[in-house]
């Protein structure tokens, strides 16, 4: 398909007369993360809620009964099997991000980021309206199902950095997208948990029939959230990719996103591609347990791991926002993400073996510090390594392999927490991160 088969919408400049900025971009992620991050919190009460409404009867109390078999077992409560059923539903979503970020990254590069982004922050604002009036699980299963189709938002975003920034600056400028993850994903679980108690049915009973249900109030800021995002694209995100570039990229369609990671030509790309995923693993293993961990080995409250997650996400925006800025500078992006897969593999042996609180905190932050040089030096090579023609498409592969681990690690992750320990979980993250920074010595330095 030809470039002059664009829609309207990405053919159209935008109605800002400004060029675009990455403080524009900066909004624009940190906006969609915090509708993307409210229901993180929600995940224990909304399992509840729905097994409580259609667990009895139907598929959906087939899978529970399956989800119980098996923590059976594995000598395990019907706890576990909410756990584990839980992991399953996260895991669906990650699947459906898995297959469709390489698709809307390459339909970024042929039909520009403006138009891509508009349409996919409108399906997502879409999932987020059935998630409002999910009144059943499987209305909210559909809602899962197109945010995961359309979430394509951060791939083409972080494109759009690589768009207008130089080779040089590019990594520095990754650290900034990395900020934006950061501050999102404080400031959305943290609404999440706000509003988790606000209940329109206490109210408003006959709202019911509408599929009002327990969750409906931070499901409508995710939706407000996602509408303030469409107009602030649509005003301020001017088109960032030169005609010329769209030109020279290839026609996107949806295809096995496996074959198109192997199907990467540059074996830097690769290479780089690979150290992402397997540091991406570990990381996840970590999110997955360190409030069980903390809980288990320290007694803490809901109310204390949502500190210890907030220190997290600090240490992280302070990392990716100011300290990586400040080492690119001096540093060269393949020891900086040597250095951070380094450092993140020390933090996690020391949060998995931690006596006391104080060794915890000591622990993220040596993590948050290796994960906030990790990330941008990782999407920062993989930009440079790339050319502008493509550059939709290999950071949505990127964004991909993330998906595909937090399809994957959840599961294994709990599973391991709950038959070995946390202990052995979080050796096995600090070992995979080493295996992260073996890989990684071999990678090239890009040219600038």
């Amino acid at each position: 398909m030809s470039s002059s088969s664009a829609s309207p919408a990405a053919a159209l400049p935008s109605p800002g007369t400004k060029p675009l900025s990455l403080g524009v971009i900066f909004l624009t992620l940190y906006i969609d993360l915090i509708g993307f991050s409210i229901i993180f919190p929600l995940g224990p009460d909304l399992i509840t809620y729905y097994l409580k409404v259609d667990g009895q009867g139907g598929l959906l109390g087939w899978m529970l009964g399956q989800s119980n078999v098996i923590a059976h077992s594995l000598g395990r409560d019907n706890a576990f099997a909410a756990v584990l059923f839980g992991g399953v539903l996260s895991s669906f979503f990650s699947i459906l991000q898995f297959i469709f970020a390489p698709f809307w990254g390459a339909n970024s590069d042929k039909r520009g980021r403006r138009g891509v982004l508009l349409l996919t922050v409108a399906g997502t604002a879409l999932g987020y309206l059935v998630w409002v009036l999910s009144g059943s699980f499987w209305l909210f299963l559909l809602s899962r199902i197109v945010t995961g189709a359309f979430s394509g938002n951060l791939s083409v975003a972080t494109a759009a950095v690589a768009d207008v920034t130089t080779r040089a600056e590019r990594a520095k400028a990754m650290g900034l997208v990395g900020a934006a993850f950061g501050l999102g994903l404080v400031t959305g679980p943290t609404l999440g948990a706000l509003t988790a108690s606000l209940n329109l049915l206490d109210r408003h009973p006959s709202l019911a029939r509408f599929g009002i249900n327990p969750f409906s109030v931070p499901a409508l800021i995710a939706l407000g959230l996602c509408a303030v995002n469409f107009v602030w694209i649509y005003w301020r995100f001017g088109e960032s990719l030169t005609p010329a570039a769209r030109a020279e990229a290839r026609d996107p369609r949806i295809r096995n996103p496996l074959a198109a990671i192997l199907g990467l030509a540059n074996p830097a790309v690769r290479r780089a591609n690979l150290v992402a995923f397997i540091y991406s693993v570990a990381f996840v293993a970590m999110e997955t347990s360190l409030t069980f961990l903390a809980a288990e080995r320290f007694g803490y409250t809901a109310r204390q791991n949502g500190f210890l997650l907030g220190f997290l996400g600090l240490c992280a925006i302070v990392t990716q926002g100011y300290i990586v800025r400040k080492l690119l500078a001096k540093i060269d992006e393949v020891r900086v993400l040597n250095s951070g897969l380094a450092f993140s593999a020390a933090g996690l042996l020391v949060i998995g073996f931690a006596m006391q609180p104080w060794m915890l905190y000591a622990g993220l932050a040596c993590l948050a510090l290796g994960s906030g040089l990790v990330n941008p030096a990782t999407s920062g090579l993989i930009s440079l390594y790339s050319g502008p023609e493509e550059q939709g498409r290999v950071l949505g592969i990127f964004r991909s392999l993330g998906s595909l681990s937090r399809a994957i690690t959840p599961l294994l992750a709990g599973a391991g927490f709950w038959l070995f320990g946390s202990r052995c979980v979080f050796a096995a993250a600090a070992l995979i991160s080493a295996v992260a920074f073996g890989v990684g010595l071999a990678l090239p330095q890009p040219q600038k």
